[in-house]
């Protein structure tokens, strides 16, 4: 199984966090993970890394609801960005929402996929499978 560089981490729930960078470091699928507590600290994270020439994470895994800018909001602004290969970033939304208004906007948002909270080794085996060959 070949690693991926980067996974960004985007979930205002430090426990959350805690639990899913434990998952993917057990994996071994990926040489770093970063964390960001909402969607503004994701973009001005993504801002830096292009600005400094860094890699730029493979897979985002982007929770909806945060205080300051949530996951939608987010997505709105990152078509924004100007990065080299964006199309190539795969975004999950993770999601523990049944609200019909937020399938709807799944559904016309730019993501990969979303998946129900909580992630596990099952499901985020299940996407680096379908979007990284594993």
């Amino acid at each position: 199984m070949q690693k991926i560089k980067n996974v960004l981490l985007v979930d205002d729930d430090n426990i959350n966090n805690f639990i899913n960078e434990r998952l993917i470091k057990k994996l071994a699928m990926t040489q770093q993970v970063n964390i960001a507590v909402n969607g503004e600290e994701a973009l001005d994270f993504l801002k830096k890394k292009n600005n400094s020439q860094e890699e730029m994470p493979e897979l985002i895994l982007l929770d909806i609801n945060m205080p300051v800018m949530d996951g939608f909001e987010f997505l709105r602004e990152y078509e924004k960005l100007d990065i080299p290969d964006k199309e190539k970033v795969v975004i999950t939304m993770l999601t523990t929402s049944t609200n019909p208004g937020d399938m709807d906007k799944f559904s016309k948002a730019k993501v990969s996929s979303y998946i129900n909270k909580p992630l596990t080794e099952p499901k985020l085996i299940e996407i680096m499978k379908k979007h990284f060959g594993w």
